[in-house]
């Protein structure tokens, strides 16, 4: 696999089961594509893929930004969500999201991204959300 492919994301389960790889990116960003896939169309006449296609990769995107800035794998839940359709998906293209985690406090991490098949100043949607930052349980120290 060529480095242009991105990784898989494992220990995401869905976002692994849906072809969903992320791309090298700086601390506090995520870039993550989703191949095309007949299993995600939503619309079997139009072959555009699902919304909720969309919305995963938007929420997966700016998660991994939050847990990108803040180090904390398996410390970030979505605590709210706003998604803004502006166009269906073309068919049989590859979908690509670019999210940022743009200010943290000391429970929630905030980010903010876009998701585009061929062009990303034509975005298919835009997103915003908030997480919740769980820092992980210290083990208790024994003598």
């Amino acid at each position: 696999m060529s480095e242009d492919e991105g990784v898989a994301l494992n220990g995401f389960p869905h976002a692994e089961e849906i072809g969903i790889r992320l791309m090298k990116t700086p601390k506090g960003e995520a870039k993550i594509t989703i191949p095309y896939d007949e299993k995600l169309v939503g619309d079997p006449e139009t072959g555009v893929v699902h919304g909720g296609v969309v919305t995963t990769l938007l929420d997966t995107g700016c998660g991994i930004a939050a847990i990108s800035r803040t180090g904390l794998m398996g410390g970030i839940a979505t605590l709210d969500l706003r998604i803004d359709y502006m166009r269906p998906a073309k068919p049989g293209h590859a979908l690509t999201a670019k999210c940022e985690c743009y200010r943290v406090t000391r429970s929630v991490a905030f980010a903010r991204g876009f998701a585009y098949d061929d062009d990303p100043d034509d975005p298919v949607a835009t997103a915003a959300g908030a997480f919740m930052i769980t820092a992980p349980k210290k083990k208790a120290k024994t003598s």
